[in-house]
């Protein structure tokens, strides 16, 4: 009985020591760094391939394959 008892506590102890060091990982400076990304990616300069590819080259003309005669 005493030695589960011991074996729960070394356990826990493993796992609570376990999330402390996954913890000090993670920076405040990652959270920052993932919001400025995030930030830039919403700009107009990192939209504009997006945009000129979604643009087209030249507008259609009224005539589009050039069989009608007016």
């Amino acid at each position: 009985m005493a030695l589960t008892v011991v074996l729960i506590v070394v356990g826990l102890l493993v796992v609570v020591v376990a999330l402390l060091v996954a913890g000090r990982r993670r920076s405040s400076a990652d959270g920052v760094d993932s919001f400025r990304r995030q930030i830039d990616a919403l700009s107009p300069e990192a939209r504009r391939p997006t945009i000129d590819k979604m643009k087209p080259s030249e507008p259609p003309s009224d005539d589009d394959d050039g069989d009608h005669e007016p």
